[in-house]
């Protein structure tokens, strides 16, 4: 499968992984985040949850993908394509926290901000994992043998 189609099927699953684990951080916190809200604000248009989520599952599936081929060359940690997902997924877990986080503050931001992170780091794993394995990536940027005859 060609680099840009396999990157938005990586992107699909990892909308996928974050959605839940989003859905997951909003029940296990009773809605006191609003993660929901925070997505809207993220995307841009505060107020307007449903359209903030489409939004957020057009750019994590679309945009964020395309972005993670165009410059997966650059990425640090790495020749492995789950890994340099999730050097890829930081930058925008860094603009999720700041962007999103709206009025939450003391101990509930930092609940937001660390199980952000995980939910983020599990989308950028996804999204290399499913990239690399569909690309053949892997495969690719598996370093040669100096005497093969050695292994």
């Amino acid at each position: 499968m060609n680099k840009p189609t396999s990157a938005i099927v990586g992107g699909a699953a990892g909308v996928s992984v974050l959605s839940v684990a989003l859905l997951l951080i909003e029940v296990e916190t009773r809605s006191r985040i609003g993660l929901f809200a925070v997505v809207a604000r993220f995307v841009g248009v505060p107020g307007n949850q449903a359209l903030g989520f489409l939004l957020f599952v057009a750019a994590g599936t679309i945009a964020w993908p395309l972005v993670f081929v165009a410059l997966e060359a650059y990425l640090p940690l790495g020749p492995d394509p789950a890994i340099r997902g999730v050097g890829f997924a930081l930058p925008l877990w860094v603009a999720f926290v700041l962007l999103g986080r709206g009025e939450l503050s003391g101990a509930i931001l930092i609940v937001f901000g660390v199980l952000t992170l995980f939910a983020h780091v599990a989308y950028g794993f996804t999204l290399g994992a499913v990239y690399g394995r569909l690309s053949g990536e892997t495969e690719a940027r598996r370093p040669m043998p100096a005497y093969p005859d050695e292994e």
